[in-house]
């Protein structure tokens, strides 16, 4: 999709700050950072949200979350914990509308969130 921002980003039209990559996955820095370590892993081709997520999407959606623990072991915070985060929606502040993974720790965590 040409007009979402996240395709942009794995076309390299939008430049990002990588962290890591699989084959069908891609994680990289917010540029809104709402804890010390906050990076988004999203798949490479595009899905509108995890409320679209269909069998046809076969091995996305673990894909997503290896990769996310890939991302906890480089940014170190495996050990000491760290939450992942779909939202979807517009009540659940979902700015892009390309589903996507926050992976965010580095600091005690509140808890409720928000």
């Amino acid at each position: 999709m040409t007009d979402c921002l996240f395709c942009q980003i794995v076309a390299g039209a939008v430049p990002s700050t990588p962290v890591a990559e699989s084959e069908t996955a891609y994680a990289f820095y917010d540029i809104a950072p709402q804890a010390p370590v906050h990076v988004l892993v999203i798949p490479k081709r595009h899905i509108t949200s995890a409320d679209e997520v269909a069998i046809a999407h076969g091995g996305v959606v673990d894909d997503l979350v290896l990769l996310a623990q890939r991302v906890t072991e480089i940014e170190g915070i495996r050990e000491s914990g760290y939450r992942l985060v779909i939202n979807v929606g517009a009540d659940a502040q979902m700015t892009v509308a390309h589903l996507h993974v926050h992976v965010l720790g580095g600091r005690r965590l509140a808890w409720p969130p928000g």
